[in-house]
């Protein structure tokens, strides 16, 4: 074994306690990347032939909104997260996770996941893409990425303005049918942010929940993930605008029938 000195290791303090841990030298990663990409075959989904590639997901809401009820549609801001095992990205090191840039992703295989109910979905590129991959030495993969997706929502207006929807967003993988590809849901597997901050206008947030399902098509059957977002109207706006001006409206045309029939300018003017 390699002899290392005094300048090789970090002093960290944990519970007054002092630890040595090794140094992390730009050599040695580069090494382990090397190492890894010699001979994969990022085409190659992980243990094909095998069993299926089993993926984890879990999303981070940012906002939602605005609801275009005449596109029928609503706007949704999200990170959205997948981690599987990938045994041919295990290394053995004192490193226990390769913490890289979005450089990296298109040199391993990443799942073919699309948004089945997107009508345009933009992925967020400024100041760097703003995706991220982590490696762990197990071969655990972890790719994050943010997106903002315009995603096809039924809105059933029969009960407007006292309406409320379930607005879906549906994902799965493109190409591989569950034989090859299974979607889970993490346990803490959809998360939102400041509900505050998002431009819902007319409608107020009350809740989601997230389901799994297999979709059969003529290419396959397929797993599907949805997450719905519950959304009800909020009545104060149309309360204030249309309802207590109408019957103002209505009132005052009931007035012109206390005023005598003889003085016709007046009824004129309120009728």
């Amino acid at each position: 074994s390699t002899q290392k000195g005094d300048d090789d290791y970090e002093d960290y303090t944990s519970n007054k306690t002092w630890v040595l841990t090794p140094k992390v030298h730009e050599s040695d990663v580069t090494l382990i990347l090397n190492g890894l990409l010699e001979g994969y075959d990022n085409k190659l989904r992980p243990d094909i032939g095998v069993k299926p590639t089993v993926i984890h997901t879990d999303m981070y809401v940012n906002s939602i909104g605005p609801v275009n009820a005449i596109n029928m549609e609503y706007t949704i801001d999200i990170f959205f997260a997948q981690t599987w095992y990938d045994r041919r990205l295990k290394f053995n090191s004192t490193i226990k996770v390769l913490r890289l840039n979005s450089n990296m992703v298109g040199k391993i295989w990443i799942p073919d996941t699309f948004f089945r109910n997107s009508k345009k979905a933009d992925a967020h590129w400024i100041t760097t893409p703003n995706r991220m991959l982590r490696i762990w030495n197990d071969g655990r993969v972890l790719y994050t990425l943010r997106l903002t997706i315009d995603a096809e929502c039924q809105l059933q207006l029969h009960n407007f303005p006292m309406d409320a929807h379930s607005c879906p967003l549906e994902f799965s993988s493109y190409g591989y049918p569950r034989e090859e590809i299974i979607y889970q849901w993490k346990r803490s597997s959809v998360e939102v942010g400041d509900t505050r901050s998002w431009r819902l206008y007319q409608f107020s947030f009350t809740g989601l929940r997230n389901t799994t399902e297999v979709v059969k098509t003529t290419s396959g059957d397929y797993v599907v993930m949805s997450v719905y977002f519950n959304l009800s109207r909020r009545m104060g706006y149309f309360t204030i605008q249309t309802y207590i001006p109408c019957t103002l409206i209505v009132v005052l045309s009931w007035v012109s029938f206390w005023i005598n029939k003889d003085a016709v300018p007046a009824r004129t003017s309120l009728g």
